[in-house]
């Protein structure tokens, strides 16, 4: 499963911090009215704090579920539009009892990028280290590598996404062994993902989307009375490497992992949405590009048909639990 190629409103924190979804109710509802204000998480860490990279937001949370032989993990990147938000989201309390250690992760915002471009590969970049590092110490925490499962809401979904579909980015002649470790997962499991960052898409998709100027460093301009949108999809082809590398719908492949969605609202493509950046017309669109490529992808909305798994926890423990495939 590690091998590739060669080798807001709802749900954007609130789904992990309770831990606890309904079937038919609080997947819908937000814990907050600002979704990004959550409760601190209910057990402390294992070890908290600890270094993956020398910015001060490289830092993760670690909680190790015990267990007489290596422990699946879920993986959790926190949402915030990656402008804000902190790993503090997190409750891992379901998880442990079911055997699955947590660790949550900071990553530096786009705010922070610096010379980096896009801003937004701070925050992906981040997240394929801090997995990286995970698995470096594999051994230290008693967690089995190749279980692996990544989860968030919102831009934490978007990461997550990324993840799944992007290439292996282990560095086997890097003098660095951290970078040796593979950044495949074994499944994703997200909250309102923006899976998409191409700005056409998302017209096409929602009209009146709004959301991800800032991934790629683009600015509202107030001499010509435009938004930021209005200056992400006038620039869109100038940035199509950016959109390739950084877009999940962009990179799905057939040899990628099974995904779980879940969103409010049901989806209305092609109409104006409530809330155009959590929409489930992302989703849509994501589950008909993985049926294309022979990628298993559940999606979950209010009305959604076939779902197998009305609580996001019950499909990352089932995953990370399920027996071994005989060979």
């Amino acid at each position: 499963m590690i091998q590739k190629h060669s080798l807001h409103a709802l749900l954007l924190l609130g789904f992990v911090a309770s831990s606890v979804v309904a079937a038919d109710a609080p997947l819908t509802k937000p814990a907050a009215k600002d979704p990004n204000v959550v409760p601190p998480a209910a057990m402390t860490p294992t070890h908290a704090d600890v270094r993956y990279g020398p910015h001060e937001r490289q830092v993760m949370d670690v909680y190790l579920a015990k267990s007489d032989k290596p422990t699946p993990l879920l993986f959790f990147i926190h949402g915030g539009g990656w402008t804000h938000g902190d790993k503090h989201s997190m409750n891992p309390r379901t998880y442990l009892a079911a055997g699955v250690s947590v660790v949550s992760i900071n990553y530096r915002y786009t705010s922070q990028a610096g010379d980096v471009k896009p801003p937004v590969k701070a925050p992906l970049d981040d997240a394929a280290r801090a997995l990286q590092f995970v698995r470096s110490k594999a051994k230290e925490w008693n967690l089995d590598k190749e279980r692996v499962c990544a989860s968030g809401g919102s831009a934490g979904a978007c990461s997550s996404l990324w993840l799944a579909f992007h290439d292996d980015m282990a560095d086997p002649g890097s003098s660095d062994p951290v970078a040796h470790e593979s950044t495949r997962l074994w499944c994703a499991a997200v909250m309102s993902p923006q899976t998409t960052l191409d700005p056409r898409q998302m017209k096409e998709w929602t009209p009146n989307s709004k959301y991800g100027g800032h991934a790629f460093g683009f600015n509202a301009d107030p001499k010509k009375k435009t938004s930021q949108f209005d200056e992400f999809l006038a620039g869109r082809d100038k940035i199509l490497p950016w959109i390739a590398e950084y877009s999940p719908y962009a990179l799905v492949t057939n040899d990628d992992p099974p995904i779980y969605m879940a969103f409010s609202d049901p989806p209305a493509l092609g109409q104006d949405q409530k809330d155009p950046t959590h929409t489930a017309n992302f989703g849509v669109k994501l589950q008909e590009r993985c049926q294309e490529m022979g990628v298993q992808c559940e999606l979950v909305y209010k009305g959604a048909p076939n779902v197998k798994h009305p609580r996001v926890e019950q499909y990352i423990i089932e995953k990370l639990n399920a027996p071994a495939a005989k060979d």
